[in-house]
């Protein structure tokens, strides 16, 4: 077992006796706390600007800064903070993971301080659309020395019994030369727990790759192992020889030593995953195959855009794609290209409802500043991607693929 370094900041079983407090500070607080709960339980409506059958988008985003509860950001210590500030400030909610349990849709979001640090916070809503309320404290994570920073969990209840959560864990390039503080080293952070308040931290995941981010576990055993999609690279943002989605096994997940890593979804010249691409959150299962969302990313004049897009791999063999729909399934929309990081949609989560309509709620963060959620379904998802084209890779095809389309559309005179 890896060593880990639980936090040192000691709680006392004893609440402190609350200072007397002035009166118009006890009036802020009370007005922080009604606007506070006004905004969480505000309705989250369907968009109906958007309508291309597929998903459904909302008005608001799901999840945003302003919904980190007051006692994460403000000392509400008169005596040690008689102007009622934000002392720990929220800079962004974004790229959660997400998990149904106990009746409730939850998140596990990625939350950023002002200090850029992220941590992982769990929120929950009865719908998965609205009322989102963080738990009372953020994720206690145990901490695998020297890593600096923590993202972008992938949830997944494996067949093992476990519930894991692997993330990316972030440290600075122990190669790196005298001042530079830019170069960074990215593995694989893996997490184990049965309630998800009491984490287990295993090894980091060891791969052939020399960096990866993107890393997630398959919810089956295959061939008798521990199976993960990966993203190996050759830098921290480069990809380098890394050439898309990998497909890698691992047969003892407590010591997390996989076997050879094999790409199984590549990137393209003049896609939308010409730059770089990976696995989002865990696919889902379906009588059809395995049901897959993930990011490409190209560039443009603007810098990088990343967009969604899906595939489906096959029940038998779950690293065999059967399915590839071309261009996105989702890109930035209105207020979601803008941000901390712009042109972005990124996803680590979705969750599939237990109802007779077979929900899926998609996750997403937006230009890596808010969370985003689009309401489909099942059937919905397997059609779009058994049924849409593929890239046709070539303007010549594209424009055949789109004739076609439009002559078969004249024929049946709708």
């Amino acid at each position: 077992m890896a060593s880990t370094r639980k936090s040192s900041v000691k709680t006392s079983s004893r609440a402190p006796k609350a200072p007397a407090a002035p009166a118009a500070w006890s009036a802020r607080l009370k007005k922080l706390r009604a606007a506070h709960e006004k905004f969480l339980k505000r309705k989250n409506p369907v968009n109906p600007d958007w309508d291309n059958g597929v998903f459904e988008r909302f008005t608001y985003p799901a999840i945003t800064y302003k919904h980190a509860p007051i006692e994460w950001r403000f000392d509400l210590n008169p005596k040690t903070n008689p102007f009622l500030m934000e002392r720990l400030g929220i800079n962004a909610t974004l790229n959660p993971g997400a998990f149904y349990w106990k009746g409730k849709v939850h998140m596990v979001v990625r939350t950023e301080g002002y200090d850029r640090k992220s941590f992982f916070a769990i929120a929950e809503s009865p719908n998965g659309v609205d009322n989102w309320r963080f738990w009372d404290e953020p994720v206690d994570l145990p901490e695998l020395e020297p890593e600096t920073n923590v993202y972008d969990m992938r949830v997944v209840f494996h067949e093992d019994g476990w519930i894991y959560g692997v993330f990316c864990a972030e440290a600075k390039d122990p190669k790196a030369k005298a001042g530079d503080l830019s170069s960074a080293v990215a593995q694989a952070g893996v997490v184990r727990t049965r309630d998800f308040k009491k984490w287990e931290r295993l090894p980091n995941l060891k791969t052939p790759a020399s960096q990866q981010r993107n890393v997630v576990l398959h919810p089956e055993f295959v061939d008798g192992q521990y199976a993960f999609y990966t993203r190996p690279m050759d830098g921290f943002i480069d990809v380098g020889t890394g050439g898309g989605i990998g497909w890698t096994l691992c047969k003892d997940i407590t010591k997390g030593v996989t076997g050879p890593e094999k790409i199984i979804d590549s990137r393209a010249y003049h896609t939308i995953k010409e730059v770089k691409n990976g696995q989002g959150p865990a696919p889902i299962k379906t009588d059809k195959g395995w049901l897959h969302i993930a990011h490409g990313v190209r560039g443009c004049a603007a810098g990088l855009r990343y967009v969604l897009y899906m595939f489906m791999t096959s029940l038998e063999d779950p690293s065999k794609v059967i399915a590839r729909p071309g261009g996105h399934f989702l890109a930035p929309y209105g207020d979601e290209g803008f941000g901390d990081v712009s042109n972005v949609t990124f996803t680590n989560g979705w969750v599939q409802l237990p109802d007779k309509a077979k929900t899926v709620l998609i996750y997403y963060g937006g230009s890596d500043t808010r969370c985003y959620v689009v309401r489909s379904s099942v059937d919905r998802l397997v059609d779009w991607c058994l049924n849409t084209p593929e890239d046709a890779l070539t303007t010549r095809r594209a424009v055949d693929q789109r004739l076609a389309l439009i002559r078969a559309n004249r024929a049946l005179g709708y």
